[in-house]
Order: structure tokens, then sequence, then C-alpha cells
């Protein structure tokens, strides 16, 4: 519970996390602790995979429609076909319905057209809060709407980076949608480095007023994408900021070769990603279980 105890402190002393999220946490349900977190202002800004974004909106969306496979290990290839012809897209134990996501395509593709005839590029989370604010989701929702964690990042306006979106079933369906001619062409989504320089000028906006940490839960590019802002500002912009002062990850990942996930916080001082005074945490353990216990704990506190 240290990392979680040095999460609270720091956080009650001013300071302000950014949570990096990768796995299918969303689908894990992590909105029920995470919602809180946010409404409480626990957490200032979010990098995830866009997957977590979409699955969160999937989840809240239909969620009585998803089907679980509690043998999940023992699924045979001919058992995963049964699952496919029936419209089902497994993660881990839970299937997503294929009817989940063409329900959110329409909605998400239809904004997308009308930014794309008025000359509109938003981020991928902005196309989910114009529907909030439409209120084109919570009609919906077959969830306490409060366990969205992406709808509470709406309501209180919280940036979401997602590094990759075309890594994730909207991103695909965005693609396709150009492709076909639906969309006329890609401009009405930002992405890429347009991300990086978002998550750039949220830090330095933030740290001219207060110390941020850094809170992960596994690892890949939701994780590096967002870290590696310190080392841009001091090494690329030769601008002074200071280091993430506080840091923490989740992850089953080993220390190995190519591993970004298992790389021990030390390893990031080298990268201008931390410094030797930052207070940093590594877990091994199982993120679904482990993040809402630190979470618990941080809103009993």
């Amino acid at each position: 519970m240290a990392a979680a105890k040095s999460y609270e402190q720091f956080v009650d002393n001013g300071g302000k996390i950014l949570l990096a999220m990768a796995g299918a946490m969303s689908t894990a349900e992590i909105g029920l602790s995470l919602g809180e977190m946010i409404r409480k202002e626990k957490v200032h800004a979010i990098s995830c995979t866009a997957a977590n974004l979409e699955e969160d909106i999937f989840n809240a969306t239909a969620h009585n429609d998803y089907r679980l496979a509690t043998n999940y290990r023992d699924l045979s290839p001919a058992a995963e076909m049964d699952l496919r012809n029936a419209g089902m897209n497994r993660v881990t134990d839970t299937c997503i319905p294929e009817t989940a996501i063409r329900h959110i395509e329409r909605v998400f593709i239809d904004i997308c057209k009308e930014n794309s005839e008025s000359g509109k590029s938003w981020f991928p989370y902005q196309v989910y809060y114009e529907a909030f604010e439409r209120n084109l989701l919570q009609p919906h929702f077959q969830i306490p709407i409060e366990d969205s964690w992406v709808y509470a990042a709406w309501q209180k306006n919280l940036q979401i980076f997602t590094p990759g979106f075309e890594d994730c079933t909207l991103g695909n369906i965005f693609a396709a949608r150009v492709i076909d001619g639906t969309l006329p062409n890609h401009q009405s989504l930002r992405n890429g480095t347009e991300q990086m320089e978002s998550v750039v000028n949220w830090y330095l906006a933030t740290d001219a007023n207060s110390p941020i940490g850094f809170f992960q839960i596994g690892g890949g590019i939701a994780g590096d994408f967002a870290i590696c802002s310190v080392p841009l500002i001091l090494q690329d912009l030769e601008k002074e900021c200071r280091y993430w002062r506080y840091f923490a990850q989740i992850s089953d990942s080993t220390t190995s070769y190519g591993s970004y996930s298992g790389a021990v916080p030390n390893e990031k001082i080298t990268w201008h990603k931390l410094d030797e005074t930052s207070e940093t945490f590594m877990i091994n353990s199982d993120a679904s279980i482990i993040a809402p216990l630190i979470f618990q704990y941080i809103l009993e506190e």
C-alpha cells in the first residue's frame, strides 16, 4: 500500500496525476472505481489505448448483451468459431457483442462526417464528449451512469490522450469509412504528433502550478507516449520543466530486452523521464485486481 499512500499524499499536497492505462481495463469495468477517482479529482488527465476509450462506451451502452466465457482458457478453436458466428468478440473472459460496436459506430461516424463538412478536426475523446453533450449515449446506458469513467471524464472536462487511435475498432472503422467514401478524408480526427503536442501543452500548463505524477496501468504506447512529454520538453524543446515527481506502475511483465512494460522505473532516469529524487513504485501483479484496490484505498482515505 506504499504506492497508494504516496499517491494520496501527493494529491493532497497539490500534485496532479496523469493516469496511463493499457490492457483491457475498461472491459474489466475499471469505471466502477476510476469514475469516482475522476469525480473526486484524484486523476487529472488520462493517456489510454483507444480500445480502453471505446470499450468503456461499449460496456456502458450494451452491458446486458455481453456474454461471459468463464472457461476461456479451455476454449477450443471450434468454440471460438461459435462465439464469432454469434457476433461475439472475446476479450479474455468477456465477449463484446458486435451490435454494441455498430451502435457506437453510427454515433461516432455521424459526428465525424459533420466535422468533415464544417472543417472541424477533433481528438477522438472530443467526439464522445460531443455525443454526451447532445445526450446521444446516456439514454442507452445499461449500467449506472456513474460507472462509466469516460462519462465522468466528460463531466470534469479531462483531456484524454489516445496515441495510436487507428489500433482500435473505431479507428479501423474510421479508416474504412474514408476508404469507402463515407468520409471524404482523415482530417476530421486529430492524431499522432498532434496528440503529442497536446500532452506536452498540458504538461507545461500544469507544471507551471503543480508537481505532476504518473500512475501507469500496464505498459505499451499509452504509458511511453505520455511519459515522453518530459524528455521532449527538456531535450527537444530545450525548455525547463520538472521531472515527473511521482511514478507508480502496475504490470505483470518481467524485465527483458524489448519489454517496455517490464522496464523498472530507474531505467527511465537515463531517458530524462524521471529524476533520482522522483518517488517510484513498481507493482508486479494483476492490474485488474490491484488498481481498484489502490483506488478504493485513496477514495476511502
